[in-house]
C-alpha cells in the first residue's frame, strides 16, 4: 500500500483552485482569439459579408500570399525592422552602461533613487500624450523647434519638418529609444544585483577594473537577463503600433508605417479585409516566433548543455550495464 504525505492532497486542491481565474481568462482573451485569427486568415471575412472556408480549395493560402505580395505590406515589413533595430540597439547600450553605473560600487553613484525614477519616468507616461506632445515639438508654422531653428538663425522661414519621410522616422526611433531605455536599465540592474557579491570581490582583489569586471563577470552572468529583454523588445519592436499610429498615422508617404498598423488599417480602415489582417497577422507571428528561437538558439547555455549530454550518456550506460546484469543473472 502507497503511502501518502499526511495533508499533500488536501492543500494540492487549492492551487489548482487558484489557478482556474488564469487558465479561464487565458483561454477566453488569449487562446481562442489567437485561434479565431488563425482560422479567419483560410477564410474570405470581409465586413458583415458571408464567409467562405478556404480549407478545401486549391487556393488555400491565397489570402497569406496576397499579404506577401503586397508593396504596402513589405513597406511596413521593411519600415518595422529598420525602426527597431535602430531603437534597439542604442537602448541595450545606453541600458548597459546605466546599469553597469548604478551597480559597480567603486562609482558610489549619489541619489541613486532619483535618478532611476527620472529615467524610468519616460515609460510611465502614455504613448497618446508623448505622440501629441512631439506632434507639438515639430508643429507648423509655430512650434519649438522651428522657433529654436529661426531664433539661430539656421533657417529663414518656419518649414514642415513632419513632411520628411527622414525627419519622421527618426523621431518615432528618438522616442521608442526614449520610452524604453529606463526599463530595460530597471531590467538589467535587477539582474546584476543577483550576481554573488563575492564574485565582484575576488575580482576586485585580483585586481581586475571596471571594464574587464563588466566584460569578463557582469555580462556572462546577465545572458538569461540579456535573452529575456532581447526577446521582449523583439515582440514589442515587431510590433509596433501606438506611437506611428498617433504621432503621423503611418506618414509621411508611409514612412513610418508598421506591420501591426498595416493590419490596423486592413482590417478598420475603410477596407474591413479581416482575412487578409488576419493572414498578416499570422505571418508576424511565425517571424517572431522564429527569431525568438533563433535568439534561444544563439545565446542558449552551452556548458549547461554539454552537461545535460553528458548525464544522459552516463544513464543510457547505466541502464545497459543494469540489462546486462539481468541478462547475465537469469543466465
Amino acid at each position: 500500500m502507497k503511502s501518502k504525505k499526511p495533508g499533500y492532497d488536501r492543500y494540492a486542491k487549492y492551487g489548482y483552485i487558484f489557478s482556474i481565474p488564469f487558465v479561464a481568462a487565458f483561454l477566453l482573451f488569449s487562446l481562442y482569439p489567437t485561434v479565431y485569427t488563425a482560422v479567419i486568415g483560410f477564410t474570405d471575412l470581409k465586413g458583415l459579408g458571408m464567409t467562405s472556408i478556404h480549407f478545401l480549395s486549391d487556393d488555400i493560402f491565397g489570402n497569406f500570399k496576397t499579404v506577401l505580395s503586397s508593396p504596402s505590406f513589405q513597406q511596413a515589413f521593411r519600415n518595422t525592422v529598420v525602426i527597431w533595430l535602430s531603437n534597439f540597439v542604442p537602448q541595450i547600450l545606453l541600458a548597459l552602461l546605466l546599469a553597469a553605473w548604478f551597480t559597480d560600487k567603486r562609482s558610489k553613484v549619489k541619489g541613486q533613487g532619483l535618478f532611476k525614477i527620472l529615467l524610468y519616468m519616460p515609460n510611465i507616461i502614455t504613448a497618446a500624450t508623448i505622440a501629441i506632445l512631439f506632434s507639438g515639438f515639430f508643429g507648423y508654422p509655430m512650434g519649438p523647434v522651428n522657433d529654436l531653428l529661426l531664433r539661430f538663425g539656421l533657417i529663414d522661414k518656419p518649414i514642415e519638418l513632419l513632411r520628411d519621410k527622414t525627419v519622421s522616422r527618426s523621431v518615432v526611433i528618438f522616442i521608442q529609444t526614449w520610452m524604453w531605455y529606463g526599463s530595460t536599465m530597471i531590467t538589467l540592474i535587477s539582474g546584476i544585483l543577483g550576481i554573488s557579491l563575492e564574485i565582484f570581490e575576488s575580482a576586485e582583489v585580483d585586481g581586475a577594473n571596471r571594464f574587464q569586471t563588466f566584460f569578463y563577470i557582469t555580462l556572462p552572468n546577465v545572458k538569461t537577463i540579456l535573452l529575456f529583454t532581447l526577446v521582449t523588445s523583439l515582440i514589442g519592436g515587431l510590433n509596433m503600433f501606438d506611437i506611428p499610429k498617433l504621432f503621423q498615422n503611418g506618414g509621411p508617404d508611409n514612412a513610418t508605417l508598421t506591420t501591426s498598423l498595416f493590419i490596423y488599417n486592413q482590417a478598420f480602415s475603410g477596407s474591413y479585409m479581416y482575412n487578409r489582417a488576419a493572414a498578416a497577422s499570422m505571418i508576424m507571428f511565425i517571424i517572431i516566433a522564429f527569431l525568438a528561437s533563433i535568439m534561444f538558439f544563439v545565446m542558449r547555455d552551452k556548458d549547461e548543455v554539454e552537461l545535460k549530454k553528458q548525464i544522459k550518456l552516463q544513464q543510457k550506460n547505466y541502464k545497459k550495464q543494469l540489462k546486462a546484469g539481468k541478462e547475465g543473472a537469469s543466465c
